[in-house]
């Protein structure tokens, strides 16, 4: 079989995402380097083996490895058929560096859930008009990493609570076409921004995310039934484009919106 090198990268709109990486190698082995940012990794099809700090490492299947930056590794496949992953370079502002020692430590992270996290992030990066979500999901991913890596220190923070579930809700009713990023959103209600997605979450059992596409595709399904195209009704409710529209909006309604129109 011909050697892969198959690779797509790009910089979303998200804080502290430095570039998403997507890569499909069968062959290639990366020499020993560093970076600048935090490599956040996760390994779909195949292994990977890998040395930081003159240790060797592994990406067994629901491993999320966290490689910290300024600290020389490299990587290879660990299997015949070669590796598929999915990273994301993050700065200092979603990791800091008290967390560089536990990571060198310990890089390679069991957790199911945060690998089911990461990949969920991975999906929201993916597509354009989706930045709260991916804000927020990252959010809880660096919550969850501190939490694991320096546990100690995570058992104190705050736990949900009502008021500023309700606070956050007012502004995104407020601000249901322009939407709002989610560090904005802490600074206007004096809040940490993993503090105010949980009590969103917490009091309302949905997202900030989820919470603001349903109010979009709402009044979406009012616009189209008044006779507005669906190309109109998009920037009308705060959609990216017509097709974010149509991906939320058949996600929630069960079909596209043209058809709801015709119906």
């Amino acid at each position: 079989m011909a050697p892969q090198r198959e690779i797509s990268a790009w910089r979303p709109g998200v804080p502290g995402v430095v570039e998403v990486f997507h890569a499909h190698y069968t062959e290639y082995a990366y020499p020993m380097h560093v970076h600048e940012a935090w490599t956040l990794l996760i390994v779909d099809d195949g292994a990977v083996r890998y040395d930081l700090d003159r240790h060797e490492h592994g990406t067994p299947h629901d491993t999320v490895s966290l490689l910290p930056p300024h600290i020389p590794h490299n990587g290879a496949p660990a299997t015949a058929d070669g590796f598929r992953k999915r990273v994301l370079y993050l700065d200092s502002s979603r990791l800091g560096d008290d967390l560089i020692g536990p990571a060198v430590d310990g890089p390679d992270l069991v957790d199911p859930v945060l690998r089911h996290r990461v990949g969920q992030l991975h999906t929201a990066l993916a597509h354009p008009g989706d930045e709260l979500e991916a804000d927020s999901r990252l959010t809880l991913i660096a919550e969850r990493l501190h939490g694991r890596l320096r546990p100690a220190a995570a058992a104190g923070l705050a736990r949900p609570d009502r008021p500023l579930a309700y606070r956050l809700r007012e502004l995104l009713d407020a601000r249901l076409v322009e939407g709002v990023a989610l560090d904005e959103a802490a600074r206007l209600v004096h809040a940490h921004p993993a503090h105010l997605v949980r009590a969103f979450s917490g009091a309302f059992g949905i997202a900030p995310h989820q919470y603001l596409m349903s109010r979009r595709v709402d009044r979406a399904r009012r616009l189209l039934l008044d006779g507005h195209p669906p190309g109109e009704v998009a920037a009308a409710t705060g959609f990216y484009d017509q097709s974010h529209l149509t991906r939320h909006f058949r996600r929630l309604v069960g079909v596209t919106p043209g058809r709801y129109a015709r119906s």
